[in-house]
């Protein structure tokens, strides 16, 4: 999963990045409310963390303009602001959720798998398609009943898909799961893991459409 953190806390931002980079996520980092406006408008991010208290553009107005523009990231509010109105506020607004912060790291997590679930269509975090069963809060993978041991960038591309199944997903859909800013991307990295994962499942799950990209059957 890429994720959206927007934080003007350097000890926090730092902290909240370094906690979710080590649970295999991609973190791109902004501390004020026009540079996350603009990185959400991309449609680049799985889910977005976002503090109220930011300079230039205030969270709401940041929540606010991003669902004007019809912008559908799930949108997860981390601040300190603990009151019933601010909450009530941020979730008709249109946050996906609303957490007081300090908060467990770990707790975090696992809301942003939950928003990103529910953004999908899905109510576990087990995808079970084709035999192929993917835990995404234990990054682990069954076919067929075996374990199947997978690096990390091939378990995202094969989780994108999966929650994708029955879209077709570009290369630079898939490589925008895999690389955060300042990561250098290889010219056929995608086209590597894709084939690892044909190597480690079966050549048949995971099906190039020419001149577009993969996708993974629905059923």
């Amino acid at each position: 999963m890429r994720i959206l953190l927007v934080e003007d806390d350097g000890l926090l931002g730092d902290g909240f990045q370094v906690g979710l980079r080590q649970m295999g996520f991609q973190v791109d980092w902004v501390r004020e409310g026009r540079a996350a406006l603009r990185e959400l408008s991309t449609g680049n991010y799985d889910a977005c963390v976002l503090d109220l208290g930011l300079p230039q553009l205030d969270g709401m107005e940041v929540l606010t303009l991003a669902r004007a523009q019809q912008l559908k990231t799930p949108i997860l509010i981390l601040t300190a602001r603990n009151s019933l109105g601010d909450r009530i506020d941020g979730l008709n607004l249109g946050a996906d959720d609303y957490l007081i912060k300090p908060i467990d790291i770990n707790e975090l997590i696992a809301r942003l798998r939950a928003i990103s679930r529910r953004f999908h269509g899905h109510v576990q975090n087990l995808l079970i398609i084709k035999e192929v069963c993917l835990d995404a809060s234990q990054r682990s993978v069954l076919y067929k009943n075996q374990p199947v041991n997978l690096s990390g960038k091939e378990f995202e591309v094969l989780h994108g898909l999966m929650l994708n199944a029955g879209r077709v997903l570009s290369r630079g859909q898939l490589e925008q799961r895999l690389y955060s800013w300042g990561h250098e991307v290889d010219s056929n990295a995608v086209e590597v893991h894709i084939h690892h994962l044909r190597k480690k499942l079966a050549p048949e799950l995971i099906q190039t459409v020419r001149g577009i990209g993969y996708t993974f059957p629905s059923q």
